[in-house]
C-alpha cells in the first residue's frame, strides 16, 4: 500500500469527521476531511491514490449522487459508503453505482480500518493496471499495419503457414514480422504477447 495514499472522509457531521480522522491518523493513514460532497467536488480535481469514505445521506448531494458525479468526471476511485440500518437499500444502490463496500452504523473500528485498507489496496492495483495499459497501448501503436495484422492472427491462434497464406506473404516474412512484434511489444514469449493483446482487448475493446 502506498504511504502517500489519502483517505477522504466526506460527512456533514463534524463529530463523525473528527472521530474517523483520529482513528485513521492513529493507524498511520493520511486523511482529508470535507463537510459535503459539494465541497469535495469543488476543491479536489485530482484525488491521487486514495479512497473516499462518505455518508450515504447528506444534505445537497447524497452519497449515491456523489458517486455518480465522480463517475461523470472519470474519477474511478474506491468509495466506501456509511449507512444507517434504514438506508441499506440506498447503500446497495450506491454499490451498484460503483461503491466498493458499505458500512452499517455503528461499526467496529477494526472493521472500518479493514475496509479502508482493502479499498486503498484496490486503488493501488487499479493505478498499476492503468499504467500497464498505457505502456502496452503505446507499444501496440508502434506496430506497423502489417505487424498488427500478424499480431491479430497470432492472437487468433493461427500458425505461421496459415498467416502467410491469409496475408499473401512468405512464411519467412511472417517470421520477420513476428520477431519485430515481439521486440516492439517487449514480450519474452508468445504467451506473454498474447496476454498483452488480450489485456488491451478486455480493457478497452477493439
Amino acid at each position: 500500500m502506498s504511504s502517500g495514499a489519502i483517505v477522504y472522509v466526506v460527512d456533514d457531521d463534524l463529530g463523525v469527521r473528527k472521530a474517523l480522522s483520529f482513528l485513521l491518523v492513529s493507524a498511520g493513514l493520511n486523511v482529508r476531511l470535507y463537510e459535503s460532497a459539494t465541497a469535495f467536488l469543488r476543491e479536489v480535481a485530482d484525488p491521487g491514490r486514495c479512497c473516499i469514505v462518505t455518508d450515504v445521506r447528506m444534505p445537497g448531494i447524497d452519497g449515491l449522487e456523489f458517486i455518480r458525479r465522480l463517475n461523470e468526471r472519470g474519477l474511478n476511485v474506491p468509495v466506501i459508503v456509511m449507512t444507517g440500518h434504514a438506508d441499506i437499500p440506498l447503500a446497495v444502490e450506491a454499490m451498484k453505482a460503483g461503491a466498493i463496500d458499505f458500512l452499517e452504523k455503528p461499526f467496529r473500528e477494526d472493521r472500518f480500518l479493514e475496509v479502508v485498507r482493502f479499498a486503498l489496496v484496490c486503488d493501488e492495483k487499479s493505478v498499476r493496471r492503468s499504467q500497464e495499459l498505457l505502456r502496452t497501448q503505446a507499444r501496440l501503436q508502434s506496430l506497423t499495419q502489417r505487424e498488427r495484422q500478424v499480431l491479430d492472427c497470432l492472437v487468433a491462434g493461427k500458425a505461421n503457414k496459415v498467416i502467410a497464406h491469409e496475408l499473401n506473404i512468405s512464411i519467412r516474412t511472417v517470421e520477420i514480422h513476428r520477431s519485430n512484434v515481439m521486440a516492439k511489444m517487449e514480450a519474452r514469449s508468445l504467451s506473454e504477447l498474447i496476454r498483452m493483446a488480450l489485456f488491451i482487448e478486455a480493457t478497452v475493446g477493439n
